[in-house]
């Protein structure tokens, strides 16, 4: 089932499910990169709120890196499937070495994407946090959980399609779910879409200039 031609037009569905933020200082859009940075550059556009990304990435299980065990945030926040790990006897070991790979490649998307430009100041404001689409919820788990800790008035977290479950199950982390559709029963988020290439960092760094360019009003070139 085709919900969407791309991620611009997930985004700009996923804006109109969120058009009540629109126009409202207090609000930014923090999107997960890289796939995120799509979509959420056109809710950022269509509210006129600031981007940026907020890095984290998924824990996936040694052997089947598609199945997250877990997530990790840029702060160290993780987050894991306890019942998963059990049922698979992950041990603590192969746990930590999977979480230090992903640290440094957090690491490096934050020197690729940030460069010296500090992250948004979040504290008392409404954080969108946006991703291409929400499976097992690990990486916006993480997210969310990091990103309490700076203080927002709220977390909002926005994507255009995910399972049921993990919406539901997201709701003791967040202040609330936007989800466009939440098929059930639910496939791949590719599956999805019509296109679902993979989002290049020089992609991600390109949005995120665009967005401020069109913030600033001046020239992306400038």
């Amino acid at each position: 089932m085709q919900l969407f031609a791309d991620r611009a037009d997930a985004g700009r569905q996923l804006a109109e499910a969120l058009a009540e933020y629109a126009e409202n200082p207090a609000v930014v859009v923090l999107a997960l990169p890289r796939g995120g940075v799509p979509v959420g550059y056109e809710v950022a556009c269509r509210l006129h709120a600031p981007l940026d990304v907020y890095v984290v990435r998924k824990l996936g299980v040694p052997g089947h890196e598609e199945l997250a065990m877990g997530a990790v945030a840029g702060d160290g926040t993780c987050v894991v499937d306890e019942e998963l790990l059990a049922t698979l006897q992950i041990k603590p070991a192969a746990l930590n070495a999977v979480a230090r790979r992903e640290m440094d490649e957090i690491v490096r998307r934050e020197r690729a994407y940030r460069d010296t430009r500090p992250q948004a100041d979040v504290e008392g404001k409404t954080l969108i946090v946006v991703d291409d689409g929400l499976a097992t919820g690990a990486t916006m788990r993480a997210a969310a959980t990091a990103l309490r800790a700076r203080r927002p008035a709220a977390i909002i977290a926005a994507a255009p399609v995910a399972t049921p479950r993990t919406c539901a199950g997201l709701r003791d982390v967040v202040d609330r779910v936007v989800c466009v559709w939440t098929p059930e029963p639910f496939h791949a988020v590719g599956l999805y879409y019509g296109n679902f290439e993979q989002t290049s960092d020089d992609e991600v760094r390109r949005l995120l200039a665009q967005a401020e360019a069109n913030r600033t009003g001046r020239s992306i070139s400038a």
